[in-house]
């Protein structure tokens, strides 16, 4: 009986979740937990939506790990160190400062984010930026 409530306390301990985002991997979208949303902005929130909607970006990158693409908090570090204007990166007015290897892949997508109104590419941005 005892091994079996040592085993249940294991599982419960390893389920539970820090509130940051994980990744629904039956989706492959980024989820955002209760408490994770509430310390949200409205900006970010948008960005979320936009990232796992009509910008298609979750196909590539993801929270924590390298995908294709690199992972938006390194995609933030890089962002935030180097003071690039990820907006313009987007909007391809810039030259990539994260993995530029990785920039004719990227280029595919530009024709979705280029067609961003100024709310959703600093949505996206916002989002993006709240991994630093």
């Amino acid at each position: 009986m005892k091994k079996l409530l040592v085993i249940i306390a294991v599982f419960a301990f390893l389920s539970c979740k820090d509130d940051k985002q994980k990744e629904d991997f039956s989706t492959g979208e980024a989820e955002v937990s209760e408490g994770a949303a509430a310390n949200m902005t409205a900006s970010q929130k948008l960005g979320l939506e936009i990232f796992n909607g009509k910008g298609n970006c979750y196909t590539c990158h993801k929270p924590e790990q390298k995908a294709i693409g690199p992972s938006l908090q390194v995609i933030a570090k890089a962002y935030k160190a180097k003071g690039g204007d990820m907006a313009a990166f987007l909007r391809e007015k810039a030259e990539p400062i994260v993995d530029p290897s990785q920039y004719a892949t990227m280029k595919t997508n530009f024709y979705i984010t280029k067609h961003f109104t100024d709310e959703e590419m600093q949505a996206v941005v916002d989002y993006v930026m709240s991994f630093q």
